[in-house]
């Protein structure tokens, strides 16, 4: 059986290196029962990072401990990215949330309801998941360079449902906001979130595309089985590297990040539009994103939540959420990734690692034992 290992780093007055203990104790509990091979874990607050540690194993083969700048796919942490990207393109007046879809993407204009009415669609409909959009298959996706290419496939069907009368998690209306990002600000989309978000925030590891230097970087995925953790390949890659850059940039999933990049981001958030003196969204922006623009539909994959424009809000707190505040907002990946920012007590509760199989990403153990773990170092239980 391989130890634990957890390299930790504590900054601010936070006294010793154990202030986050039971974190430590929780995660390396999840190892043992090989939930996963390693993880990261952060709390931040408006300020500044309380906690940054690494636990376990980036590769089990090579004996690798995780780092704390680890790199992993982050895989739908990537919507509120591109949520943002489009808010930001609505405060330069070049869209709005409001305006039809096929303003930006005429080829989607002659798409038809169920009962074969012309769809209304808008944008606010693809942020929220509540468009019905049709979605592409998985031979489709791995035809597209970039996404230009992408957008012809959610063409000649019918939506599931009339737009705004549920919710339905939808890949291909948050790549079709991507496009539209594209073609409002005349930039790549990985251009225009490098230029506007990723340097500007000290997002050095965030990208579509690793570079070589990165790549020894990238924690191994896992996926648990009887016979233990099994090392797996990214499937959203589609046998490609992570360097290639021969394939289209993702809005919908397609970014890699590290637990100190994402918490920059979610500060970011946290300090309604700002970080460090630099503004890059209003606080009316940051506050359309993060509160509940669903009303009472059903959403999400953990009771208790609604939805905000690319962003998960929790409603009532509750099981997995439970020491979460009403208005949290944040988002998980496939792969067991975790961010939520609590605006009642100025939390970031970050979470990094990669294993393909959870039944519930959103409703796993780890992320689970993790903020149970870390809102009880914080002195700060569930919510009544």
């Amino acid at each position: 059986m391989l130890s634990v290992l957890a390299v930790v780093l504590v900054a601010g007055h936070v006294g010793a290196a154990d202030s986050f203990a039971a974190v430590s104790a929780a995660m390396q509990g999840c190892i043992a029962k090989q939930e996963v091979a390693g993880v990261v874990t952060l709390v931040a607050t408006r300020e500044k990072v309380r906690h940054l540690e690494a636990t376990g194993w980036a590769d089990l083969a090579a004996k690798a401990p995780m780092r704390t700048d680890s790199i992993c796919w982050i895989a739908s942490m990537t919507k509120p990215i591109t949520a943002t990207a489009v808010l930001m393109m609505q405060e330069e007046g070049k869209l709005s949330v409001e305006d039809p879809v096929a303003k930006y993407l005429p080829e989607l204009g002659g798409l038809k309801t169920p009962e074969g009415k012309p769809a209304q669609l808008t944008l606010r409909h693809l942020l929220t998941h509540t468009s019905g959009l049709p979605e592409a298959s998985a031979e489709q996706y791995k035809t597209a360079r970039t996404l230009a290419e992408v957008i012809p496939f959610y063409m000649g069907k019918p939506l599931r449902f009339e737009p705004g009368s549920k919710w339905q998690y939808c890949q291909s209306g948050i790549n079709s906001l991507g496009r539209m990002v594209e073609i409002v600000s005349g930039q790549s989309f990985p251009a225009f979130l490098e230029q506007r978000l990723f340097r500007p925030l000290g997002m050095k590891d965030t990208t579509f595309y690793l570079s070589s230097n990165q790549l020894p970087r990238l924690a191994k995925s896992y996926l648990r089985s009887e016979q233990g953790l099994q090392e797996v390949p990214i499937a959203f890659l589609n046998g490609r590297k992570p360097t290639d850059q021969d394939r289209y940039p993702a809005p919908n999933g397609g970014l890699f990040s590290t637990a100190s990049d994402y918490a920059r981001f979610c500060r970011m958030i946290l300090n309604q539009g700002a970080l460090e003196g630099k503004r890059y969204l209003k606080p009316e922006s940051v506050k359309l994103m993060t509160t509940i623009q669903t009303g009472d539909l059903q959403t999400g994959f953990t009771d208790g939540n609604g939805w905000g424009l690319g962003w998960c809000v929790v409603r009532q707190p509750q099981g997995v959420t439970a020491m979460l505040s009403p208005g949290t907002c944040g988002h998980g990946g496939a792969y067991g990734t975790q961010a939520w920012v609590d605006p009642v007590k100025q939390v970031i509760y970050l979470l990094m690692t990669q294993r393909a199989n959870f039944p519930n990403s959103d409703n796993s153990e780890v992320r689970r034992a993790f903020q149970v773990a870390a809102a009880a170092e914080l002195g700060s239980g569930p919510e009544r």
